[in-house]
């Protein structure tokens, strides 16, 4: 089994687009603008003769952040598996957003601290996109929008209507106030792209269908970023992408992980997260004052001018939506959901955007095998859990030990040697290069963390974690 989820996980990151793909539909409709929306479109721009995108923020201009993405000014980071499958898709876009300014941080320009210490170098030369949010999706979304086929309608959507057990049609109103008649948009294949408060449950569950159960997981944390003017000279500063990690033990000021991307117009994107009670840096004077805590790189980035207040953002919960067989018995065919509707994770992993973008990656290899079309998409979601189960497995795992460390609970046998591996290869990773290479390839989305429970990689972990307190 673990074989079997390793090889289809590697299978779809390395997916190509088809290079002759049948049309298969009249009309697609994707439900939200947002990344994984977009590229939902693009897949679908191949095989539908026309893709409606229904969104009710304005996707018309690259006018800042939309209402629908209140995290939009924190700190977003492509990791390479996004990247690699985004540039597959909307080849070129890597280097268009170097030339709006983007940082495209190779190992030389990018490092990663544990308590101030950083991880040994692993001999790979990995490449993260440091990019703000808002013009990453402007990127994308110019790119997807040109197509001929692809088309924005500025609405709300409100249900959907069936025929033979398959979706048929979105309801939706528009979003000016002086006519929000009722309407419906005909659709042969709709993709829920609706994000993390998608009423896709609600709608199934008034329809008479069963939906995908909820699950959430208490991940309180608070984000405080800001932006500041960067030097010209930019090779003379440490790195273009910083992320520093610390421990509840460490003199940060209660700053649990702290980042800093060198983004376009000149910017430095400094971002500060505590668990809980700790809310760093709510002020200019505090959010520097935190930064004295941590490596010389965050002092740095903060020293220029600051560009706007700090912006502040709080998130209590992860959650997963499980399209299960159990929850798929009675449920329309022709639809499926992407992105943070399916999952949304705590964000210090950077895992959103990459999975949603290995989301459509799902989507184009579900397509691309003759489905029948009838029927629910189970191949579909069969896929996407394997991606769901290896980000969730990234970033849930840690925040399920914290909560059961903080509340004192008993965790199985199984479960605490799971953790206790991990830990082993987490800390080995600031003295072993070779683990850290298997680690990075898991957290970059490059490889499934099942490729983490090598027992030959677990014993050189070990080793070098004795080693390390050795000396």
């Amino acid at each position: 089994m673990t074989e079997s989820v390793v090889s289809l996980f590697e299978k779809l990151v390395q997916a190509e687009p088809p290079a002759d793909a049948p049309v298969l539909f009249d009309t697609a409709c994707v439900l939200g603008g947002s990344v994984a929306g977009l590229l939902a479109a693009r897949v679908l721009s191949d095989r539908a003769r026309r893709v409606v995108v229904i969104e009710s923020d304005d996707l018309s201009t690259e006018a800042g952040a939309r209402p629908g993405v209140p995290q939009n000014r924190q700190v977003h980071t492509l990791l390479p598996g996004g990247q690699q499958w985004v540039e597959r898709w909307l080849p070129g876009i890597t280097e268009e957003a170097q030339a709006r300014g983007a940082s495209y941080a190779g190992s030389d320009k990018a490092v990663t601290t544990v308590n101030g210490i950083p991880m040994a170098s692993d001999g790979v030369d990995h490449h993260l996109l440091a990019i703000g949010r808002p013009l990453l999706e402007a990127l994308i979304r110019d790119r997807v929008t040109a197509l001929p086929n692809v088309s924005v309608l500025r609405a709300q959507a409100t249900g959907l209507d069936y025929r033979d057990d398959a979706v048929s049609a979105v309801r939706y109103v528009g979003v000016d106030q002086a006519d929000r008649s009722a309407k419906s948009l005909d659709a042969d294949f709709v993709v829920d792209a609706m994000g993390r408060s998608s009423r896709l449950s609600n709608w199934l569950k008034e329809s008479g269908y069963d939906h995908p159960r909820l699950e959430r997981l208490p991940a309180p944390i608070n984000y405080a970023t800001a932006l500041f003017e960067r030097p010209e000279k930019f090779a003379d500063l440490e790195t273009a992408c910083a992320l520093g990690l610390f421990t509840p033990d460490h003199p940060s000021g209660g700053v649990s992980v702290a980042a800093a991307n060198a983004i376009e117009d000149g910017q430095w994107l400094v971002m500060l997260m505590g668990y809980g009670d700790s809310r760093p840096g709510r002020t200019l004077a505090e959010f520097r004052e935190a930064c004295a805590k941590l490596p010389p790189i965050f002092t740095e980035a903060t020293a220029g001018a600051p560009i706007g207040d700090v912006v502040t953002y709080h998130q209590a919960e992860s959650r997963r939506r499980h399209f299960t067989e159990e929850s798929l018995n009675h449920f329309p065919a022709r639809l499926v959901s992407v992105g943070d509707a399916v999952a949304s994770f705590n964000p210090i992993h950077g895992q959103g955007m990459s999975s949603a973008s290995l989301h459509a990656s799902c989507l184009a290899s579900y397509l691309a095998d003759a489905p029948e079309l009838g029927a629910p998409a189970r191949e579909f979601f069969r896929l996407q859990q394997v991606v769901v189960d290896a980000a969730w497995g990234v970033s849930a795992g840690s925040d399920a030990a914290r909560l059961d460390a903080q509340n004192g609970t008993e965790v199985p046998d199984d479960v605490r040697q799971q953790r206790w591996a991990m830990a082993q290869i987490a800390a080995a990773t600031l003295a072993d290069g070779e683990v850290t290479r298997a680690f990075r390839y898991v957290s970059y989305m490059l490889r499934h963390p099942a490729t983490l429970a090598d027992p030959t990689l677990l014993a050189k972990a070990v080793a070098a974690n004795e080693g390390a307190e050795a000396k």
